[in-house]
């Protein structure tokens, strides 16, 4: 019996996964796919905030990698090292054993890790949002501080615990503070004895307006939207330090809060630096066709890959959902075409445009360049999400509805303690642009 020829992707992100799931149609059988990666699930996360507050249920948002990649095996194992020359694969699986794996084509998705600055005191009190259970133990937080809130006596304890500082106003950051305001505001209405007392959201960034990614009209839109919600909105600010008591902003104001929300971004994984491979700022050099230059055998995509964006000459492309589904796809083609299936490709793309859900009837979207706030808006990034994600989509659709038609239910679930998600660079963010 003639071995298979074997194609190991690292990571079932976007990138990844899509990669994995198109290769296997494309092969139909004719190479051995093992996909590894470190939960049995591939997570949507732009619905994410929506997990966080209380409309979405998080099983609606993981993904079922078994059964959903026909002809892909899944290795529910974290990376350690890859060796090059040997083409091996080591890793650790979920019990802990060491595994190697050999490979004759190795796609690199790993995805990217949190962005911690050396700010005194973020990594001890600063909250997490990359996972889901960051997701559901943020919810509790916000409800727990809303209870507590209303069952101090101390005026001062009381303000403190219903103020919220979101730090980042990108994609995430934006729709964390968005969905957490509508959150603790509701939870807050079911409290007669909080009635007088306010929520304070703001939300921190150290960019000149929000949403940076998207054109200044969309952003002064989404600015808008919060602000007439009550949002505080400080750009051109940054943290200057964290403590259980609130923290220090750069322009000099101590905001006294128990709620620190750290939504700044990220970076490439740090397994990239250990190829030993050429990079650009922490991520993997590869050419127009997502290869390697000297490694034919390696590809790499989505926030793992530095890839030239032919559409910008001498750029590279953005760390984002739209780029490393696409991306995942021509990985998937050009790696089969090295097999004699189809032809190669260089990676170009058309930007189709980003949404932004605000929570509530609020979103902003620019379709095919086409600016959109509001209820429409909202239509289309809803539409979008249902298209967007692999399955679920009538169990979505179903909580989105319920959350229209029934009171949200305020209640502490009590899941995940805080000592089991600590503020660490181990999960991504994509930011979430329409993809065909």
């Amino acid at each position: 019996m003639i071995n298979r020829q074997r194609v190991v992707v690292v990571g079932g992100g976007f990138a990844g996964f899509t990669a994995a799931r198109r290769l296997s149609r494309l092969a139909k059988g004719a190479i051995e796919i093992v996909l590894i990666n470190p939960t049995d699930y591939f997570l949507y996360l732009p619905l994410l905030p929506e997990v966080a507050a209380g409309i979405l249920d998080p099983r609606k948002v993981a993904i079922p990698l078994s059964g959903r990649s026909r002809g892909v095996r899944h290795l529910l194992a974290s990376v350690d090292k890859v060796d090059l020359e040997g083409r091996r694969v080591e890793c650790t699986d979920a019990e802990g054993n060491q595994r190697d794996l050999g490979y004759d084509r190795l796609v690199i998705a790993i995805g990217s890790v949190n962005k911690l600055l050396p700010v005194p005191g973020v990594a001890e009190h600063a909250h997490g949002f990359r996972s889901i259970a960051e997701a559901l133990y943020l919810r509790d937080h916000l409800i727990r501080q809303i209870e507590l809130a209303d069952a101090g006596d101390d005026a001062k304890e009381r303000t403190a615990r219903c103020t919220f500082v979101v730090v980042g106003a990108g994609y995430t950051g934006t729709e964390v503070a968005a969905q957490g305001q509508l959150l603790t505001q509701h939870a807050k209405r079911r409290r007669p004895g909080l009635r007088e007392q306010p929520t304070r959201w703001i939300l921190v960034d150290k960019a000149p307006r929000i949403l940076p990614e998207l054109d200044e009209r969309l952003s002064h839109t989404a600015h808008q939207a919060l602000a007439d919600r009550g949002m505080e909105i400080r750009t051109g600010t940054t943290v200057a330090e964290a403590t259980s008591e609130g923290v220090k902003l750069s322009d000099g104001e101590f905001v006294p809060t128990r709620s620190l929300i750290w939504c700044v971004g990220v970076g490439p994984d740090p397994l990239i630096e250990s190829l030993g491979l050429p990079t650009k700022k922490g991520r993997l050099l590869v050419d127009e066709y997502l290869t390697v230059p000297g490694h034919p055998e390696i590809f790499a995509c989505g926030d793992s890959a530095a890839v030239p964006d032919l559409t910008r000459p001498g750029e590279y492309t953005a760390m984002t959902a739209q780029h490393a589904t696409r991306q995942g796809k021509r990985v998937a083609a050009n790696i089969a075409a090295s097999y004699g299936r189809g032809e190669r490709r260089p990676y170009r793309h058309n930007d189709l445009g980003f949404v932004v859900d605000l929570g509530g009837a609020k979103a902003a979207a620019n379709p095919l360049g086409v600016p959109l706030s509001g209820v429409a808006a909202k239509a289309v990034t809803r539409g979008y999400h249902l298209l967007a994600v692999p399955d679920g989509r009538t169990r979505i659709a179903g909580n989105w509805l319920l959350d229209a038609l029934l009171p949200r239910q305020t209640v502490q679930l009590d899941l995940v303690r805080g000592s089991a998600v600590p503020l660490t660079s181990d999960a991504p963010e994509r930011p979430h642009g329409l993809s065909d």
